[in-house]
């Protein structure tokens, strides 16, 4: 039974105001995980857990019925979205060990030209001749870094190529689960994706003999400061947004995160980036502003 189950209500808050303070709250995850002292796969799964944790109760007094009415075969697509969302953040948070929080936070955001690939590769779609000049911007860019880092040292580059498979993995989960949105509500399947991307990393230390202890109270206060800022404040808030404004509004929007982190980790970290990463930043901003402006319109035209 695949019955629809969504419904627009009124916006409590304005959505353009809701999505700039997300801006904001997605800015802070990379300058929390810094300040934390623990493994990458440690505050991964405590973020993503206390995420579940805290979602579960709305979840099932609200959307209980909703849950009950999922096919077997939408179930299985979200739960493999939750692992590939699992893989995301743990070479994303690995890649900030390594590499500038601009770098990681500039690379991981080229996600949307992994999914351009896939969307070909797997549903042959196609995109506009300046789609594919603003994706060309963005791999330049990537590139510039990338190599401006591995001359700088080779753990640099390490960090580089994590957070760009941090782009590729939730390319997968954004091109996974974009089906099983069109018929379950936001909060059930975050429900269940934050649930399989908990379990995965879970698997992953029990299989790896890894610690799993949250450490100090501190760490405690900082994962759950990610777990409700810059995850249910701010990646829940766009998906939220989606309802009342269009894609593109919220896709530029999230183009400010970037920026947000950079000047996030000047004030707490006192960590300046490089000219090279403001250069190649730069480049790639346009060219992800270039592909999302070019590939919603073109989306629009084709509805219409």
């Amino acid at each position: 039974m695949n019955t629809r189950f969504r419904e627009k209500n009124s916006p409590v808050i304005n959505p353009y105001i809701a999505i700039a303070m997300a801006v904001m709250a997605v800015s802070s995850a990379s300058i929390f995980i810094r300040l934390i002292e623990a493994s990458s796969l440690v505050i991964s799964l405590y973020r993503m857990g206390l995420a579940f944790l805290l979602i579960t109760p709305v979840v099932l007094l609200k959307y209980r019925e909703e849950l009950k009415s999922l096919t077997g075969k939408d179930l299985a697509i979200s739960l493999v979205s939750g692992v590939f969302l699992a893989m995301h953040f743990y070479t994303w948070i690995s890649s900030l060990n390594y590499t500038t929080v601009a770098s990681s936070v500039l690379l991981v955001d080229t996600h949307s030209i992994f999914v351009l690939i896939g969307s070909y590769v797997l549903f042959r779609e196609t995109v506009p001749a300046r789609a594919l000049l603003g994706s060309a911007l963005a791999i330049g860019g990537s590139v510039f870094i990338s190599i401006s880092d591995f001359r700088l040292n080779s753990q640099a580059f390490l960090g580089d190529m994590l957070a760009l498979s941090g782009a590729f993995f939730v390319a997968g989960y954004f091109l996974i689960g974009r089906d099983v949105r069109q018929r379950l509500s936001m909060l059930p399947y975050t429900f269940i994706v934050y649930g399989s991307c908990t379990l995965t990393l879970l698997l992953v230390g029990v299989f790896t003999s890894a610690d799993l202890g949250p450490g100090s109270i501190k760490n405690m206060l900082l994962f759950l400061a990610l777990a409700i800022i810059p995850t249910l404040l701010g990646h829940s808030v766009f998906n939220w947004g989606l309802e009342y404004v269009q894609a593109s509004v919220v896709s530029v929007a999230m183009l400010g995160e970037p920026v947000g982190a950079t000047i996030l980790a000047i004030l707490v970290l006192h960590e300046l980036p490089a000219l090279v990463q403001v250069m190649g930043g730069i480049v790639i901003i346009t060219g992800l502003y270039i592909f999302t402006i070019t590939t919603e319109k073109s989306e629009r035209e084709r509805i219409s």
